[in-house]
């Protein structure tokens, strides 16, 4: 039997059918993710240019999307030459060569652009983590994707009263000025644990990838403020049908210990149930144990673990 060629594209900007056909494969190999058309097509036109970002897909023969995959370089790590790589393949059109078709493609073009360590997240299956090591990949760290059942679990109750100072806002009250959530994202940012940190700077770039993504949900994000001051929040990204994850959880330093990040949880998470989703959905770093805690309180349950792999491109040599 001869199998079908798998043809490697970039995905067209204004193109529904490609960002539609992207959606079906990520749900299809992660279906914990929160993904949907738009927000597919935000991700490729509000790229940072510092990025060299790339969405790729895999295509049969008969033009059937197999596969696609994320490149970039990590721009906003202070480390140069840092990179990324996640591809998806369809788990009804493996060992096809999708996987192997898309990882040449996203090597050849990191490589181009200076690149010198490239990462991947990885399902910490046997098959998967066996595809990447015979390409040269290493495993380091790990996270975890968890579950909550809306629909059916009890959450936790928001307190009868707030202490002396504190309210809670959505996302939406910031509308007219959001730059307290970006001062607020970038402290909490920088302290994620990670082996490329991350340094959000600037302001303008927020605006456009992160604020202005429209699987944002403005009304579903939480924000804790202390004597007016932005001092936690919990971040929602929504399918808007019934599918809620919990993009960002944190808390500013001068804050931290007063059990803010649970309080901007709760008040999300109540609030989303009350609006019809069903199924969170949230991740977190294996190493991340206060995160880990507050997750296994509220009720979440493991569902799929990644590990990093990483590479050496030999970019630096370019």
């Amino acid at each position: 039997m001869t199998l079908p060629a798998v043809h490697v594209r970039d995905v067209r900007p204004d193109d529904p059918a490609d960002s539609g056909a992207v959606v079906r494969v990520r749900r299809a190999a992660l279906p914990f993710m929160v993904t949907t058309p738009d927000g597919v097509a935000f991700e490729l036109g509000s790229a940072h240019p510092g990025a060299r970002y790339r969405l790729l897909i895999a295509e049969t023969a008969d033009g059937r999307a197999v596969g696609t995959a994320q490149v970039g370089l990590a721009h906003d790590s202070p480390e140069p030459g840092q990179s990324y790589v996640n591809a998806y393949v369809d788990p009804a059109h493996r060992s096809l060569g999708a996987g192997t078709a898309l990882l040449r493609a996203a090597e050849e073009h990191l490589a181009a652009c200076g690149a010198v360590d490239a990462y991947a997240w990885v399902l910490d299956e046997p098959a998967h983590r066996a595809f990447a090591e015979r390409h040269g990949y290493r495993p380091s760290r790990s996270a975890h994707f968890l579950r909550l059942d809306l629909a059916a679990d009890t959450l936790p109750p928001l307190p009868r009263a707030l202490p002396a100072g504190v309210e809670l806002r959505p996302a939406s009250a910031f509308a007219a000025d959001p730059r307290p959530l970006y001062e607020a994202d970038a402290e909490a940012t920088a302290d994620e644990p990670g082996d490329v940190p991350a340094v959000l700077d600037d302001y303008r770039a927020w605006l456009d990838g992160v604020w202005h993504d429209p699987t944002l949900d403005h009304e579903l994000t939480s924000v804790v403020l202390v004597d007016g001051a932005v001092a936690a929040f919990s971040a929602a990204r929504t399918d808007g049908r019934t599918r809620y994850s919990s993009a960002m959880t944190g808390t500013r330093r001068a804050f931290r210990g007063r059990g803010l990040a649970k309080l901007a949880k709760t008040d999300s998470l109540r609030r989303a149930r009350a609006a019809g989703y069903t199924d969170a959905f949230t991740g977190n770093d294996a190493g991340n144990g206060p995160m880990l805690a507050i997750n296994e309180w509220f009720g979440y349950e493991i569902c799929a673990t990644e590990t990093r792999y990483t590479k050496k491109l030999g970019g630096a040599s370019r």
